[in-house]
């Protein structure tokens, strides 16, 4: 098997963060022999996706290890790369909004080496958020990291951004989606509904759904199912909605679920969709990225309690 090659630091590893005074360096723990030295960061000139860039990468220098002894050494886990891009979020809009970034990691021939994906919360209008994203363990056999770029952005207004952890909503639930599972043309991905507060919720039925485009507008000309028979058999036999009532800490699931084919007729993709569990409930955009082909149609299956 080929040995990863080592990470090489740029040319230009001396360049300062735009955002700080100094150098920042990679945190390299209590250092020893084979470990990542101290490197400076590289500044970054990409001009990024929707006032979201990287604006400096850290990528360690290894440090020469020993002549090994002869020692029986167990296994360890894999060390931290200590890879990592500091970037800064900039919202040039009106009102807060919540950010979700995906960062790429890649080699010299612009191949991924990993990414990561990265939650901004309610920046301000004409304000600017900066961070740190870190790549963490690296694959064996990957080639050597040389650059992060932001590959995808989307954000939803702060106040119907989805709250998977942290403080429990006024509305006393949860609701978000998770990354989905695809298979031969056939996308499902999973909405989840966790009651976070100190009272019981019920729920009996569908969650209802607006469908938005780029500028979270209304999206027209798509056939809104309930269930997903219309659509396939792989994602099992509908049921029939019964009622659900969550005690505090309780989480339903319900699902989204369509076919990207794309015959004759124009694509439709819907990035956003507004979620409210029940009629009446607080809204909640989730980012699915609804790839819905020519099909036109898209399904959803009722809640459900998840299984303990």
């Amino acid at each position: 098997m080929r040995r990863p090659a080592p990470l090489l630091l740029p040319a230009l590893a001396a360049a300062l963060l735009l955002s700080a005074c100094g150098t920042e360096r990679a945190d390299t723990g209590t250092g020893g022999p084979g470990t990542a030295t101290p490197s400076p960061a590289t500044q970054v000139t990409d001009p990024g996706i929707d006032g979201v860039r990287i604006t400096s990468v850290t990528i360690p220098s290894p440090s020469p290890s020993p002549e090994r002894s002869v020692s029986v050494i167990p296994d360890r886990p894999p060390a931290d790369s200590g890879i990592s891009a500091a970037y800064e979020v900039t919202n040039q809009g009106t009102e807060a909004m919540t950010y979700t970034i995906i960062v790429n990691f890649t080699n010299g021939a612009g191949e991924v080496m990993g990414n990561k994906r990265e939650t901004v919360r309610a920046v301000g209008a004409g304000k600017t958020v900066r961070g740190t994203v870190r790549l963490g363990v690296v694959a064996p056999g990957s080639s050597s990291v040389t650059r992060a770029a932001v590959s995808d952005v989307t954000k939803v207004p702060a106040d119907e951004a989805p709250a998977e952890t942290g403080d429990c909503p006024a509305s006393g639930v949860r609701v978000f989606a998770d990354q989905g599972d695809a298979a031969m043309g056939l996308r499902v991905v999973g909405l989840h509904l966790q009651n976070c507060g100190t009272r019981d919720y019920s729920v009996h039925g569908y969650p209802l759904l607006e469908l938005l485009d780029d500028n979270r507008e209304p999206v027209d000309g798509v056939q809104i199912l309930r269930g997903s028979g219309e659509i396939t058999t792989g994602a099992g036999p509908d049921e029939a909605p019964e009622p659900v009532t969550l005690k505090p800490g309780e989480t339903a699931l319900a699902s989204l679920v369509w076919r990207n084919t794309t015959q004759s007729g124009t694509a439709v993709n819907v990035p956003y969709v507004r979620v409210r569990a029940k009629e009446g409930a607080d809204p909640v955009v989730v980012t699915p990225g609804l790839d819905l082909g020519t099909t036109g149609k898209l399904g959803v299956r009722p809640w459900k309690r998840a299984a303990e």
